[in-house]
């Protein structure tokens, strides 16, 4: 018997515009998301794909945002399966690696490998690593 696959998708007001595959963290309100620019942000999410004509959503926009679950998202390194996720400075996966003692908030976990600009699979679990 397969296992199920499905994602929790909530839609959220960009407080700064969006581009599709990247990690979001909330934004400074309620009810919206920012990009994530640091491995210490607080990440929520991945921004779902978005129409084929445009790459990003203008900020105070409405995008769909991958929050628990199977989703895509766009590497801003090399990543190997299996490997924990985090954010760089352009809202991209990169392999998470705090250094001893620092912690790294967690997007998910690679479904595949892949290096930078490549779309990958993963599944969306926030969680923190300590190095």
């Amino acid at each position: 018997m397969g296992m199920s696959a499905y994602s929790v998708v909530k839609a959220y007001k960009g407080s700064a515009a969006l581009t599709a595959y990247t990690i979001v963290k909330f934004g400074s309100a309620d009810d919206t998301v920012s990009p994530a620019t640091a491995s210490t942000d607080l990440l929520y999410g991945v921004v779902n794909e978005l129409s084929l004509s445009a790459a990003d959503v203008t900020a105070g926009a409405t995008a769909d945002v991958t929050v628990s679950g199977p989703a895509e998202v766009v590497l801003g390194g090399s990543v190997t399966r299996g490997q924990k996720l985090t954010a760089n400075a352009s809202s991209q996966a990169i392999a998470a690696a705090p250094s001893a003692g620092s912690n790294a908030q967690i997007i998910g976990i690679a479904q595949k490998s892949g290096v930078s600009g490549d779309i990958i699979p993963l599944l969306v679990a926030p969680s923190v690593m300590q190095g």
